[in-house]
């Protein structure tokens, strides 16, 4: 796989689990089967959406495994790899690879605060020795970690390393990183509330939380955003902003997996230490998302 193939709209979907925290294989397979014929281009389990740090490690790689048949090599799948430390992850990296994903979404090393220079040598070792393609996660709201533009433009030019999830809400040092990236290496948006800027200032795709359930909406604004149609795009955009408001408004993917039942995909359950959102948030999002759902099934 290569930066190419990095293009559109990747959800990044939850874990479906059952009352004993196994993954709930049927929802799971509901879930792509939904998303796959609705024209998504990927699929991105196991990052901060899939509950990486409370699924249980032998659970992670089924679910791995579980979405490589699911799609059948019809879109690449992406997992993400959230440990803190370079052992645990290459591990994790390697047990996926086995699986038969196409790459992996790597987080910046967090707790630890390394330098930039540790930053650097980290994803330069782990790309080096990993069986399959990485994309750098950036997200230093959760991590504490920011990885400086030069820093990302000389790991960009490793050809093991073909993309990056970037999910900096600092919109300078986005412009910063996609001045200088490789051509081999695409920017991935990371952030849904900020997804048509982040296409217009040069991501190539976005990994994107509500396409699970707004698939065909999150396309449009693609199709919009990079064909040079940014107004339109914003304003498509800006329908959702008031879903996006109350999918976020308490920690993803709580929110929305109370109201996946809705696209056909019923597993509302949560992984310790995260409980199902307010009954009252749930009831707004879920009259919101009704209503959204209206105009999704009217997109081509």
């Amino acid at each position: 796989m290569d930066a190419s193939r990095l293009r559109g709209i990747f959800p990044a979907i939850p874990t479906p689990v059952n009352d004993d925290d196994t993954i709930n294989v049927a929802a799971a397979q509901a879930l792509i089967a939904h998303l796959l014929k609705n024209g998504v281009n990927g699929i991105v389990p196991l990052g901060g959406t899939g509950e990486y740090g409370s699924v249980a490690r032998e659970e992670r790689v089924r679910m791995a495994g579980l979405c490589v048949e699911a799609v059948g090599g019809k879109v690449p799948v992406i997992p993400g790899v959230l440990d803190p430390g370079f052992h645990d992850a290459f591990q994790a990296g390697q047990a996926f690879a086995n699986a038969g994903v196409d790459a992996l979404m790597v987080v910046t090393p967090y707790y630890t605060n390394p330098t930039q220079a540790g930053v650097r040598d980290y994803f330069m070792r782990y790309a080096d020795a990993s069986a399959v393609p990485i994309l750098i996660y950036e997200i230093p709201y959760r991590t504490r970690i920011a990885i400086a533009p030069e820093v990302m433009h000389e790991l960009s030019r490793h050809e093991r390393i073909i993309g990056m999830k970037a999910c900096n809400l600092d919109m300078y040092h986005f412009l910063k990183v996609v001045a200088g990236v490789s051509d081999s290496f695409t920017v991935l948006s990371g952030e849904d509330s900020l997804f048509p800027l982040h296409v217009a200032a040069g991501a190539k795709a976005g990994i994107v939380v509500t396409a699970n359930l707004f698939p065909r909406t999150w396309r449009a604004i693609y199709d919009l955003a990079s064909s040079g149609q940014t107004a339109k795009a914003l304003l498509l955009h800006r329908q959702l902003i008031p879903m996006m408001d109350m999918a976020f408004a308490e920690t993803n993917p709580g929110p929305m997996k109370s109201v996946m039942d809705l696209i056909g995909v019923d597993a509302p359950r949560m992984l310790a230490p995260l409980v199902a959102p307010a009954a009252d948030l749930q009831a707004r999002l879920r009259a919101e998302v009704k209503r959204l759902l209206v105009s999704e099934a009217a997109i081509n």
